[in-house]
């Protein structure tokens, strides 16, 4: 990929580096921190060079009448006005210019507008959701009505207490794993992959460590619309799936719904309070209509946050005999993996190469509980 903003924009840090330098740069340094635990090859999956993140936020700067998109600077000191952002998804990046043209024409969409935030899906179904300093009304309403017809995309208003959906406020999205087709709502304002490519592979790798294992329960944490819950629970018999955010898991089931899976049960419950029902030490009025001593949970599929696992978690998933651990911080990997690897050795690991040109590091490891 070539960006003219490479060196200004803080957006991309990598940009000295061939892509394929960076790939052997981060897959170093997750074989460095898993050195302690795992000495044996580490996959390393790739994305597209450019045109590969499906979801992006720009800041927007008016100069006089005219507004452009901006970024933070290379140095987070000010900011940058950028041309172009080769690194968007092809639906975003062929009606992103389009549509600050037709914003820059109409003060009504214009006016104390201050950001502008993407999501797309490979489909060429585009969300945009515009933020503004104002009050929206009805004026505003029509103008921003025209601009979906223009353009083929959904528009969300949103001000200080005000949200206004045009027509929807998702996007449909389609996965190929492993030749079978799994359809997901993607909602504005949660949390999406960013990398559908990569996402593919990421899910691809964790479904064959899966079936794999060929027999018992999926226990999942952090599962929030069902990203890899859907693919991996044709590997077990049943699963139990937790999230805390109660948007993400109406939105998980409904992505059920929409494939017919049938042995999913999807529970608001966060990582905590996961391990406080499993080990009994508390009742959860969420959780009367599940029988937990019905499940024999074989694996435990968790993609934490940055932060990682807290250590009940961490002591709930030791007497589990396989683990999926996805991580988006390998510091916090390797600190949780001190703790795992205990009880359980690393069967095979692998990085995932979510977003290229910046220091990120996305990896997966797969344990196995020692004899």
């Amino acid at each position: 990929m070539k960006c003219k903003h490479f060196g200004e924009c803080g957006s991309c840090g990598l940009y000295e580096l061939s892509y394929d330098e960076q790939l052997i740069r981060k897959t170093k340094k997750a074989k460095e921190l898993l050195r302690p635990f795992y000495e044996s090859t580490i996959s390393a999956f790739s994305s597209p060079d450019s045109h590969y993140r499906a979801r992006a936020e720009f800041r927007i700067w008016h100069n006089g009448d005219k507004c452009d998109y901006a970024m933070s600077n290379i140095t987070k000191n000010g900011v940058v006005m950028i041309s172009e952002c080769p690194k968007v998804i092809t639906p975003i990046e062929s009606r992103m210019w389009e549509m600050l043209k037709l914003i820059n024409t109409s003060k009504l969409l214009s006016h104390k507008l201050f950001g502008v935030e993407f999501l797309a899906s490979s489909l060429d179904e585009v969300l945009v959701t515009l933020l503004y300093h104002k009050k929206l009304d009805d004026d505003w309403l029509k103008e921003a009505k025209g601009l979906e017809a223009k353009l083929d995309i959904s528009v969300i208003g949103r001000s200080r207490g005000q949200k206004l959906v045009l027509s929807k406020e998702s996007v449909s999205e389609r996965l190929v794993i492993e030749g079978k087709n799994y359809w997901y709502m993607h909602y504005e304002g949660g949390f999406t992959q960013p990398n559908p490519a990569v996402n593919t592979q990421m899910i691809s790798w964790a479904k064959s460590k899966a079936k794999s294992i060929g027999h018992g329960d999926l226990l999942e944490s952090y599962c929030g619309l069902g990203n890899f819950t859907l693919p991996l629970s044709d590997c077990f018999d049943k699963v139990l799936a937790t999230e805390v955010s109660k948007r993400s898991i109406y939105n998980a089931l409904e992505n059920c719904e929409l494939n017919g899976i049938k042995n999913i049960d999807f529970i608001r419950l966060s990582s905590e309070e996961m391990t406080q029902a499993l080990s009994k030490k508390r009742e959860f009025n969420r959780l009367r209509d599940i029988d937990l001593d019905s499940y024999d949970f074989s694996c435990v599929l968790v993609d934490p946050p940055r932060a990682g696992l807290d250590d009940d978690t961490i002591g709930l998933i030791c007497n589990i005999e396989h683990i999926i651990y996805i991580s988006c911080n390998p510091d916090t990997l390797a600190r949780d993996l001190a703790a795992l690897s205990q009880t359980h050795e690393i069967l095979d690991a692998a990085v995932f190469d979510q977003f290229p040109h910046t220091e990120h590091i996305e990896s997966g490891v797969f344990l196995k509980k020692r004899v």
